[in-house]
């Protein structure tokens, strides 16, 4: 298992840093405070894996994406 920062995990997804704080905050990322956040490589996965086919505009209300 790996520690990943806020900054490789906006990296990862290709994100602001700001909207990886905004889903640690909405609860879709689970996150540890050990000196500052951090996420788990095996929480990075889980939310792949949830998040895949779903619309994340509105984080307060995440739906399945359905495309136009």
């Amino acid at each position: 298992m790996e520690l990943l920062t806020i900054s490789e995990v906006a990296s990862r997804l290709k994100i602001n840093v700001n909207l990886v704080y905004k889903l640690i905050k909405a609860g879709h990322i689970k996150a540890l405070k050990l000196g500052c956040l951090k996420v788990t490589s095996i929480e990075f996965e889980r939310f792949l894996v949830e998040a895949n086919g779903k619309d994340f505009s509105d984080l307060n209300n995440v739906t399945d994406y359905v495309s136009v």
